[in-house]
């Protein structure tokens, strides 16, 4: 039955076991495909064929009408009339011109022969008188002729655009490329001119006028590609081309001047004719001379001095500039959209880099192609100027910063990725002849650029009100300058430089700036006005009055030391700030004192605080405006490159360019933006204020650590109420220090600002770092491996930095292990006794006693009378001097890590290498102060400073030998002179203070920091570091030392002699106390936070001493003197009964720098 089933057919005609119905719609679907693919292959291959034939029709016809329009111009005799000239001459030619040449983008020989006769009979026919003949009379024909010669003109502008636009490559296989370019150059020119049209007549000049400025509107408009083709071509142009002679005639000349004469063209029909009844539209001329001409690389070094005198007119610049002001959103959109998409001739820089630089070139008057200038150009519209480059300049640092982000965002950046600078500041370098791309930049950093600035903003600018250009409601784009206009020029340049100046950085721009008269004093004004407006309209009239005479500077100091501030708001700062001001150092000292102790008026007490917490900036730089940001960021660049060279002299008695009222006004605007911007994590917007600002701030706060000049209370207001906790700050801080080198955040104001909190709250964020570290080192299991519980090691007494340096000196962060010390005495036997700490303090104590010995040669002392420390640098010399060095860091890192106190004191010089912090140049008078008043006699010597016969060389003593050491290359030749005698002075100083003792102190550091993070050192300035080290003031609290004592031996805290002691001790001169401490605990000075953290405790221990009977009826005291156990902090006093004994006695053991052999 089953076979049978096998072979029935169904009625609808299948076998039984049909297809699904989803199959055979798939099926069917799927030769529908087929089908419609068919159709589609039948109907594409029909067109290809179409158009195929079409254009082997239209080859064959333009190939014969080439043939039989060259016989026909070759049988031509005789004067051709305008009929023929159209219909048989230009109608053929540009048939088969534009089939054979432009549509193939290649010009064969025959091409150029056929255009050179087809020009010379135009050229020819133009210089006719009769309207008969003459090509141009059809301009003022019927309506059929003047289209036709509008149409036919337009495309001849269009085959000399195709030709511009790939100029080289179609004149390298054929020189009469150039002779052909020329000629239809000159027939352009004189068809878009109608004054040079010799068959027009003055009735019909009007009708010729219009039909030209038809054709300049072709040319203006991005359908013709002249714009575009010309700048392609200038491109192209050599820097030797430019230098050419004035006279040179040749092809490249010819067509460089025709083609800068086409696009300027439009820009004078519209100043020759500007009060024509239809002035021609310069909109869109402007803007295609803005987007082709103005982004051509190295324009102005490119042309020939003769020809940039037309781009540099008042007629071609202003037009510019107004376009770019008008229409700046569409101009710079079509600026990124040619970057993007690069539909223009390759660059090295984004298109609004170029705009930008060639701005500043043709308006700066230069010779020759060079980039030295002295004035600008006569006529330019300097107001104008200043609003386009502040336009492009803000455009170009967004494409600058956008570049940066992409790659960090795209890639980590690899060995050959040019680092973290980008794309555009590696472009920067590159060279055009003996240029670079910042040459082009230069003029806006030279002083008489900015001078002439300050004097149009003086006069109030000027507006040209019968411009026709623009309507009077778009006037508001051409606004009088004003100071704030040049503080954002310069701001830009300050950041343009900064991201691309790969050697100097702003340097140029900060250099000039500091060092115009008057111009850092205006932008104070400002800010000053912004920032503080309950003083502002008081002091304005006094900033005004500073201003002008800070060009003169005797007279400026001694104006200002009279002026008063008359006003309730300026006498509230002037009444604090006298305080600080004065040269007494007491005074300064006892200001807080003079705030904290008022009684008199607890809320004048509140607005003195509030006062230093500058109101405006409590949320940092959020509420700031983008106009007082601008202000405030080239404020802090400005003045921190003038603080690098301001002597204490300048800054203190002269007080040039502030008052010391106004250095404090400064300090606190700067402290309360820079920690409430990094509080607040606003970095990451406005990192470049930021940066300025800190380093501003940084400078002025050195300088107050160095010579007070403002109240302690102004440098903890900013955090007087909103500062976290210690352990909160302190673990914020570890967490995010790595991204605050990028980016600061709420963590890193502790090391940028950790000013702000008291130096004993640093002090214990600082143990509080050392506590995490240990506990981190714990939770690592570092404590628990083996042999790194405690490091043992066998030092004979004799060599303590020889044996130590041996067995210590490998073991770089191992060193934060305990250290279990064994003496060998000078006998050379082991020493009895087990280290349970107190050897290690003692072996610390007496290496780095030994290693700053000056006789051991590795350190020496200071010339001034504080007698500091500071690495000798003859130690580079020794053996193994430098490695000795970084030891001796590593000591003192163990000592800082193990809070042990060593009783000495480095040079401000050398700590402030240690913290990486820049050293002024009056730190100079700490280490060599014979020095320091030799080269202030040269600064301020007003002879003829060659009459000193000094260079620039320095001479130096090593092992009885005497060396030159040249400051700069050829400073054996220079000689030091007016003009640079400051630098001389500079190069000095840098020397003494980084380059000598540089590698000693690289040495130094590297020891330190294996022990002591970086960040940690960044909480203290250099007074502070040495209290690190050292301890406190140079006295005790004798009630602090008591609470903190242990008593052994017997001893109690009620023990008659216990009593006696204390009492002489009180007793006792500071000087005494502090021998009294050091004589017990090897250090003169207290723990910074009072003994309660001394290592180990400092104890008592009882000596029992027995007198006979008979000495103490004769009232005879205890004869043994008291002896000390350093290493465990321990004084051992025998039992005096009378405190006119202990005084004495203990006075003579302080006294004989002795210990253990006295017990």
């Amino acid at each position: 039955m089953d076979d049978l089933n096998k072979h029935l057919v169904s009625l609808r005609g299948a076998s039984t076991k049909e297809i699904t119905r989803d199959a055979l719609l798939e099926r069917v679907s799927h030769e529908r495909e087929l089908r419609n693919f068919a159709r589609r292959a039948n109907s594409a291959s029909l067109f290809i064929q179409r158009v195929w034939r079409r254009y082997n029709v239209t080859m064959r016809v333009a190939l014969e009408l080439q043939k039989e329009w060259s016989l026909s111009v070759h049988d031509a005799s005789g004067p051709m009339k305008k009929t023929w000239i159209s219909c048989y001459l230009l109608r053929p030619f540009l048939f088969f011109i534009t089939h054979l040449s432009l549509r193939r983008h290649t010009v064969q020989y025959q091409d150029v022969n056929t255009m050179r006769s087809c020009f010379v009979i135009l050229l020819e026919n133009l210089n006719s008188t009769d309207l008969d003949i003459n090509f141009c009379s059809l301009a003022i024909g019927t309506n059929e002729e003047q289209r036709m010669w509008s149409y036919q003109v337009k495309k001849l502008v269009s085959l000399c655009s195709f030709i511009l636009l790939d100029y080289d490559n179609y004149s390298q296989g054929n020189s009469e490329v150039g002779a052909v370019t020329v000629l239809l150059m000159r027939l352009i020119i004189t068809l878009a001119d109608s004054r040079g049209w010799k068959c027009i007549s003055d009735e019909k000049r009007e009708d010729a006028d219009i039909a030209v400025k038809d054709l300049i509107r072709f040319i203006c408009s991005d359908k013709s590609g002249l714009y575009k083709s010309v700048g392609g071509y200038l491109t192209k142009l050599r820097a030797s081309f430019s230098l050419q002679s004035v006279v040179q005639k040749d092809d490249r000349f010819l067509i460089t001047a025709s083609a800068i004469n086409l696009v300027l063209r439009p820009f004078l029909v519209f100043s020759t004719n500007e009060k024509d009844s239809s002035p021609l539209d310069m909109q869109c001329a402007a803007e295609q001379y803005c987007l082709f001409i103005l982004t051509v690389p190295w324009l102005v070094q490119r042309i020939p001095v003769v020809i940039l005198r037309a781009l540099r007119h008042e007629s071609t610049l202003l037009p510019c500039f107004q376009t770019l002001l008008i229409s700046n959103e569409k101009i710079l959109m079509e600026y990124s959209r040619m970057d993007l998409f690069g539909v223009s001739y390759p660059k090295e820089m984004p298109c609004v880099g170029w705009a930008l630089s060639n701005i500043i070139s043709l308006v700066t008057e230069s010779e020759n192609g060079s980039i030295e200038s002295s004035s600008f150009t006569d006529g330019v519209d300097i107001v104008g100027y200043v609003h386009v480059l502040n336009t492009l300049a803000e455009r170009f640092l967004t494409e600058i910063e956008n570049n940066r982000l992409v790659q960090k965002e795209n890639h980590e950046l690899s060995e050959d990725s040019r680092s973290s600078f980008g794309m555009y500041t590696y472009l920067a370098e590159a060279t055009f002849g003996s240029l670079n791309y910042m040459d082009l930049l230069r003029p806006v950093c030279q002083q008489w650029h900015l001078s002439k600035l300050m004097v149009t903003v003086k006069s109030n600018g000027f507006i040209n009100e019968n411009d026709t250009f623009t309507s009077k409601s778009d006037l508001k784009h051409m606004k009088v300058l004003g100071l704030l206009d040049i503080v954002h020029c310069y701001s830009y340049m300050v950041r343009i430089y900064s991201a691309l100046n790969l050697m100097l950085g702003p340097l140029p721009v900060l250099n000039m700036l500091s060092f115009t008269p008057g111009f850092l004093v205006s932008i104070w004004g400002e800010v000053e006005h912004a920032l503080f407006p309950e003083v502002a309209q008081s002091s304005r009239d006094d900033l005004n009055h500073a201003t002008e005479m800070y060009g003169n500077k005797s007279a400026g100091v001694s104006k200002r030391k009279q002026k008063q501030p008359s006003k309730d708001g300026a006498a509230k700062w002037v009444n604090v700030l006298q305080k600080v001001s004065r040269k007494s150092q007491t005074h300064a000292d006892n200001f807080s004192d003079g705030i904290g102790g008022r009684t008199g008026d607890s809320q004048g007490n509140i607005n003195l605080d509030d006062m230093w917490d500058v109101e405006s900036l409590r949320c940092g730089l959020e509420s700031i405006s983008k106009e007082k940001s601008c202000l405030i960021h080239l404020f802090c660049a400005t003045y921190a490159h003038l603080l690098l060279i301001l002597d204490d002299i300048e800054f203190y008695e002269k007080q040039v360019p502030f008052s010391l009222e106004q250095q404090c006004k400064i300090a606190s605007m700067l402290n309360t933006l820079v920690y409430n911007g990094l509080l607040h994590n606003t970095a990451r917007k406005n990192k470049q204020i930021l940066d300025a600002a800190s380093r501003c701030l940084q400078m002025l706060y050195e300088r107050d650590c160095r010579h007070r000049f403002c109240p302690p209370a102004l440098w903890l207001s900013p955090a007087r109420k909103s500062r976290p906790p210690i352990a909160m700050a302190a673990r914020t801080h570890e967490v995010h220090s790595d991204d605050s080198l990028t980016f600061p955040c709420m963590g890193s104001f502790i090391t940028v600002t950790p000013h702000v909190y008291p130096f004993e709250e640093r002090v214990q964020m600082f143990r509080e770092f050392i506590k995490m570290d240990k506990s981190s080192r714990r939770m690592t299991g570092e404590l628990n491996a083996p042999g790194e519980r405690s490091i043992a090691i066998v030092v004979r007494r004799g060599h303590l930095i020889e044996d130590g340096f041996q067995q210590l000196n490998y073991l770089g962060t191992r060193l934060k292990s305990s250290i279990h010390v064994s003496f060998v005495s000078e006998c050379g036997l082991p020493e009895a006794g087990l280290d349970y700490g107190g050897l290690s303090k003692e072996f610390l104590t007496d290496i780095s006693k030994a290693g700053f010995d000056p006789q051991y040669g590795l350190f020496c002392q200071t010339s001034t009378s504080e007698r500091l420390l500071i690495p000798n640098t003859a130690a580079r010399f020794q053996e193994n001097g430098i490695q000795m060095i970084e030891f001796v860091g590593r000591i003192v890192g163990k000592a800082l890590y193990e809070e042990i106190l060593l009783d000495y004191s480095f040079s401000h010089v050398f700590v402030q290498k240690l913290l990486g912090r820049y050293c002024f140049l009056d730190e100079l008078s700490t280490l060599d102060s014979e020095l320091y008043r030799n080269l202030m006699y040269v600064k301020n010597y007003e002879g003829d400073v060659k009459e000193l016969s000094l260079d620039f060389t320095v001479t130096e003593e090593s092992f009885g030998k005497m060396h030159i050491v040249e400051l700069r290359p050829g400073g054996k030749d220079t000689i030091v002179t007016k003009d640079n005698k400051l630098q001389y002075i500079h190069a000095m100083a840098d020397y003494k203070l980084n380059r000598q003792i540089l590698p000693l102190s690289n040495a130094f550091y590297r020891g330190l920091t294996d022990l002591i993070s970086p960040s940690w050192l960044k909480l203290f300035n250099a007074s502070e570091f040495n209290q690190l080290l050292s301890g406190g003031n140079h006295d005790i609290d004798v009630d602090d030392l008591q609470k903190n004592t242990r008593y052994t031996g017997g001893y109690s805290e009620g023990s008659r002699t216990v009593k006696l002691f204390w009492e002489v001790m009180a007793g006792f001169e500071p000087k005494e106390r502090c021998m009294v401490l050091k004589f017990v605990t090897s250090c003169s000075r207290a723990p910074l936070l009072g003994f309660k953290h001394l290592q180990p405790t400092f104890t008592i221990h009882k000596v029992a001493c027995d007198v006979p009977l008979w000495a103490a009826f004769g009232g005879q005291d205890v004869e043994r003197l008291p002896s000390a156990s350093t290493c465990y902090n321990t004084l051992k006093l025998p039992t005096y009964k009378r405190a006119s004994t202990l005084r004495v006695k203990l006075l003579y053991a302080t006294n004989s720098n002795a210990g253990f052999e006295l017990s």
